[in-house]
């Protein structure tokens, strides 16, 4: 199954500085059928105004990754941490048994970012932040997806961005015309979301910024029809 929901289709939530798109029932937004896919509970696609964000607020048991699509996101957290995350880049935060953050658009434009929720594999750990930049792809017609956080520990050894789940975060950068295939292992699932442009995923149209779930599929194969794109891709879980 290759389930594909549209940008217009997203929840929405409007507060003047934060426009917010809800790819799952969150907060206000409440959808029984979109509870989230295996582990992944929140993806939400958001843009903030300058100089606004998020004050201080709690989380905890709860892995929580940011892709900044434009822009940058400034972070500060209870443990003493502060660092700025630039467009193409990602961060994490393992929640664990309690963290304190703030997410704060300081820039003299509007951030873009996707934020990205996974339930972790045992509660009560210990709470934890770092970011790492997004890999670039070469140029050519053939590209592959590249491990951008997981908690696989195949993939843990090769100094990617830890999580606390056995689940993997994808990304490929796109130049239309180019394209990139991924086999799924045993009975995992994915949730894919374009941004920048347009995919052709095993032949079907993706627009910009839809949600794609994708459950039951061998393989999938993904193209650019516009770019670059950003693939953040696939929430392998």
């Amino acid at each position: 199954m290759i389930d594909v929901k549209s940008f217009s289709e997203l929840g929405r939530a409007e507060h003047g500085w934060l426009s917010a798109r809800h790819h799952f029932s969150f907060a206000g937004y409440k959808d029984p059928e979109r509870m989230g896919l295996g582990p992944l509970r929140v993806w939400n696609d958001d843009n903030i105004s300058p100089r606004t964000g998020f004050p201080m607020h709690p989380h905890r048991d709860m892995e929580i990754l940011t892709y900044v699509r434009q822009g940058a996101i400034t972070h500060e957290d209870s443990l003493g941490n502060r660092g700025r995350t630039e467009a193409g880049d990602v961060q994490v935060m393992s929640a664990g048994t309690g963290i304190v953050h703030s997410e704060y658009n300081l820039e003299d434009e509007d951030t873009r970012i996707f934020q990205i929720w996974i339930q972790p594999n045992e509660n009560h750990l210990t709470p934890r932040w770092e970011a790492t930049g997004f890999p670039h792809m070469q140029v050519g017609k053939k590209e592959e997806l590249r491990v951008l956080a997981s908690g696989r520990p195949e993939d843990v050894e090769s100094n990617v961005l830890m999580i606390h789940q056995d689940a993997s975060l994808l990304g490929a950068r796109l130049n239309a015309g180019q394209s990139v295939d991924h086999v799924f292992a045993g009975n995992r699932g994915a949730y894919l979301v374009p941004s920048g442009g347009d995919l052709l995923i095993n032949g079907r149209d993706v627009p910009d910024r839809a949600g794609v779930m994708i459950i039951g599929e061998h393989g999938v194969g993904i193209e650019a029809r516009t770019g670059p794109v950003d693939v953040p891709h696939p929430w392998d879980s």
